[in-house]
């Protein structure tokens, strides 16, 4: 005899049979494949204040904006590309987006002034997305804390092209200038998207996870996410928008140094050369993939704890950055920052995974990229009217300040709950 769920659950059993085999080498090879179109996205925007004045911005008056001008229509595209890859295919959509860095590259590489450059920028963002897809065809593969390990290696591709791209960059400065290396690197966005043609595609429609019944809980009794799953098995709303928030204050205080950086560097160590300034902005990117995975470990089951450590490390390091003089004080304050940096990741990917259980990826990843790169034009703004009015260090500093404020706001709505589990422990009725 059939009960009431018997459709359902052949359902699923169907759609689980006819998912493809998403395994572990598929799920490195997206990540290798994000490493390497990455590369050039990742690495030479912090050389722009070296690349503007070969078009003819002296001054890299424009660097800030120019930073920012990718994110701006990255961010405009994303929940477009990812509803539409929910519909037409993550596999199709994921490959576009490669091809269109190549095609923006190459543009970058051989623009001859200011306008050409943007434009590429404009096409790199509006054509780009390769995060955001990436996860999108991780998201409809796989789930729970399969999805959040995939996150987090995803993120350490990020972080890898942002250890390797710098150093590499500066290394060949004295042969090719950062302007023309777009054109070079074009080649790498083409090689990920012939990898990326041979795996399988995901399915376009998945089943909702069974209703939880219980919620997951930390060490102190409270639980992970602020409510319980919904009927549906989806996140709750209030726990997607915390998410939303967390993510776009997380960019804005940690990619609000990026600009200006090297020129900081500069002004407090004078003579400092390229290959130095590569290895000092790379140094955070390293503690993440040295880190990632024993964070992932130890925070997977308290993600909220996490952030807000995270924060309070990134506001830390961040502070540094205002005093430090000598390059043994830049590397400690790095380190600091670094700390943070994997933190937040790490417990962000975990929150993410959550949200994502019963809800279309494409669409999901597509919103949460969204508010990374409104997060990201935000500190770009902050990052050029800052340095503008006050020099190098005002970045840093508003990021600073970001970063304590969410701190605060992460930390002190759980303060009431933990208080009120004490006195339940000590006065039990």
């Amino acid at each position: 005899m059939k009960t009431a769920a018997s459709p359902r659950i052949e359902a699923a059993a169907v759609e689980t049979k006819a998912r493809p085999d998403i395994g572990r080498r598929q799920v490195y090879a997206v990540a290798g494949c994000y490493f390497v179109a990455s590369f050039a996205a990742l690495g030479l925007p912090p050389y722009l204040t070296e690349i503007l004045p070969e078009l003819g911005d002296g001054a890299a008056r424009w660097a800030g904006l120019l930073y920012i001008v990718p994110t701006i229509f990255g961010a405009i595209g994303a929940p477009l590309w990812g509803r539409l890859a929910d519909r037409f295919g993550r596999k199709r959509l994921l490959l576009r987006a490669q091809l269109g860095l190549a095609a923006a590259f190459l543009l970058a590489g051989w623009a001859d002034s200011i306008g050409t450059f943007a434009t590429a920028l404009v096409i790199q963002g509006v054509l780009g997305g390769t995060f955001a897809a990436s996860n999108g065809y991780l998201g409809a593969a796989l789930e729970g804390h399969a999805l959040s390990r995939a996150l987090t290696l995803m993120q350490g591709s990020a972080r890898a092209a942002l250890v390797c791209a710098p150093i590499v960059v500066g290394s060949l400065t004295p042969w090719l200038s950062p302007h023309r290396q777009y054109a070079l690197l074009a080649v790498l966005p083409l090689a990920a998207a012939a990898m990326l043609a041979a795996l399988p595609e995901p399915p376009r429609s998945r089943s909702a996870p069974p209703q939880a019944t219980t919620a997951e809980a930390e060490a102190d009794g409270t639980p992970v996410v602020e409510a319980t799953a919904e009927p549906s098995g989806r996140a709750p709303a209030a726990s997607l928008r915390a998410l939303y928030a967390i993510e776009f204050a997380f960019v804005f205080s940690t990619v609000i140094s990026f600009p200006y950086l090297i020129a900081l560097i500069k002004e407090r160590i004078p003579g400092t050369g390229p290959m130095v300034s590569g290895i000092l902005f790379a140094l955070p990117h390293m503690c993440y993939l040295i880190a990632a995975i024993p964070v992932h470990s130890l925070f997977r089951g308290r993600p909220r704890l996490g952030i807000a450590l995270g924060f309070g490390c990134i506001a830390l390091g961040l502070a540094g950055h205002g005093i430090a003089d000598s390059l043994t004080s830049f590397v400690a304050v790095r380190l600091v920052l670094g700390a943070g940096l994997t933190l937040g990741l790490v417990c962000m990917s975990v929150l993410a995974a959550d949200c994502a259980k019963g809800r279309a990826p494409g669409g999901l990843f597509g919103s949460i990229e969204f508010f990374s790169k409104a997060g990201a034009v935000a500190a770009g703004v902050a990052a050029a009217a800052g340095n503008d009015w006050f020099g190098p260090t005002a970045p840093v500093l508003t990021g600073t300040a970001i970063a304590l404020v969410t701190v605060l706001a992460t930390a002190l709505p759980r303060l009431p709950r933990t208080l009120r589990t004490r006195r339940s422990l000590r006065c039990p009725r």
